[in-house]
């Protein structure tokens, strides 16, 4: 071998082993060292918090107005749960309290609810619970509802 030849062959075997080593560790993710038999930390999806202060997830049912019950999701169908939003499509059943709210008619509204803004829960901080509620009104509104309604809920 002539001595261009073997100083290309040096040169290109140098490259290959410096890029293969610098381009897996450029490409390996960045992870925390763990102590051995250490299980990664498992935090649970979000919660929905209703009335009774009961966490739930996935309910098929939902109060939103919890002092007269005169507003209530039913019939949800969740597509989504994830550690940041939760998606389900219902119906909004809505009280038009009249003459008075006692003797009044409970009217259906298809819904699309998403839920977000996780944050731990003040009665059990091990949880986090979903904090606002919106509801995207599909069809048909209450009257003086804005055809997407968003609640804070309480923590």
């Amino acid at each position: 071998m002539g001595k261009h030849t073997v100083r290309t062959a040096v040169t290109l075997g140098v490259t290959v082993l410096l890029g293969a080593g610098l381009g897996t560790a450029s490409a390996a993710p960045v992870t925390p060292a763990s102590p051995a038999g250490a299980h990664p930390v498992h935090q649970p999806k979000p919660v929905l918090v209703d009335c009774s202060m009961k966490s739930r997830v996935r309910p098929d049912e939902f109060i939103l107005a919890c002092g007269d019950g005169n507003s209530r999701l039913l019939s949800l169908h969740w597509s989504k749960w994830s550690g940041r939003t939760a998606l389900a499509k219902g119906v909004n059943a809505v009280n038009d309290c009249k003459p008075y709210c006692a003797a009044g008619t409970f009217h259906s509204y298809p819904v699309v609810v998403r839920l977000d803004s996780p944050e731990p829960w003040k009665k059990d901080p091990q949880l986090r619970q979903f904090t606002r509620l919106s509801l995207l009104f599909t069809g048909a509104r209450p009257e003086g509802y804005q055809r997407v309604v968003t609640y804070q809920l309480a923590n």
